[in-house]
């Protein structure tokens, strides 16, 4: 997740902002809501998408997704 203030921060508030305004929140709360849902954002783990986030096959611990 990209740091407030950063580039990309900036970026992804702008679109989230935009889909809220779209929604129907006026522009002044999707602003306020949109640095908010991304703090909220900051603090939460990634999420994993595929098994090879778990490293190779042979170092994985027993029991873990993906194992034979």
């Amino acid at each position: 997740m990209p740091r407030p203030g950063s580039h990309k921060y900036d970026i992804q508030r702008a679109r989230l902002r935009k889909r809220l305004d779209n929604e129907g929140i006026p522009d002044k709360h999707a602003d306020e809501q949109a640095n908010q849902i991304l703090q909220e954002e900051q603090g939460k783990r990634g999420i994993l998408r595929s098994e090879r986030g778990l490293g190779p096959t042979s170092e994985r611990e027993h029991g873990s997704a993906g194992s034979a």
